[in-house]
């Protein structure tokens, strides 16, 4: 029986959102989810709760010293994150076409096992309809970092996911499963104070 496009779309939509309200209910709790980006599958929690961050450290076997980034889904919303953004951020913000991730100074209001040494952080505006509406809905930043083990090879699709990531993350969201296209990581850029910038990743 053939499937018009459009009722397609309708019923993956369906999913996309019973996915994002059982997504939102475990990262209220402080669970970690495993899910799709504008980038490649990551492994995310509330990224203002420090236990839930160190939990998500502890499924990729990862030393707490290493920051990880979160995601966005506005950037008005980067003010109450960080101390003072600099004005190229919000040039380069507009100005990309791909996905941008932006290294800040001084943040706050996340949890402090989040931040560089010297309180920064990086973080992502998504346009990804996934993420974008998990992150409009939960009205928190959510962390985003590879679904990997720590020193293993990042997953391109959710199909290269191993099983150990799969079975210690608390819910696993079934939108865009299927896909097997191979996703380009962010590119990455510091700004610092003085709108001096440094690129990290082209």
């Amino acid at each position: 029986m053939y499937i018009y496009p459009f009722f397609r779309k309708k019923k993956q939509r369906v999913k996309m959102i019973e996915d994002i309200r059982k997504a939102i209910s475990i990262l209220q709790a402080g669970g970690v989810i495993l899910y799709p980006t504008d980038t490649i599958w990551g492994l995310g929690c509330d990224a203002t709760n420090e236990a839930a961050v160190k939990r998500l450290f502890e499924i990729k076997k990862r030393i707490d010293t290493k920051a990880v980034l979160v995601l966005l889904d506005n950037p008005g919303k980067l003010e109450q994150y960080i101390d003072t953004v600099p004005d190229i951020a919000w040039e380069l913000i507009e100005c990309t076409d791909k996905p941008l991730t932006i290294i800040y100074p001084e943040a706050k209001n996340l949890a402090s096992n989040l931040l560089g040494e010297d309180r920064s952080i990086g973080i992502r505006i998504t346009t990804e309809a996934f993420s974008k509406t998990l992150c409009k809905e939960f009205k928190r930043p959510i962390v985003s970092t590879s679904a990997n083990i720590s020193g293993e090879k990042s997953p391109q699709h959710f199909g290269e996911i191993s099983r150990e990531i799969i079975d210690s993350v608390d819910f696993v969201v079934n939108y865009r499963q299927n896909e097997t296209t191979t996703a380009n990581p962010s590119s990455i850029i510091r700004v610092k104070k003085g709108n001096v910038i440094e690129i990290i990743r082209a």
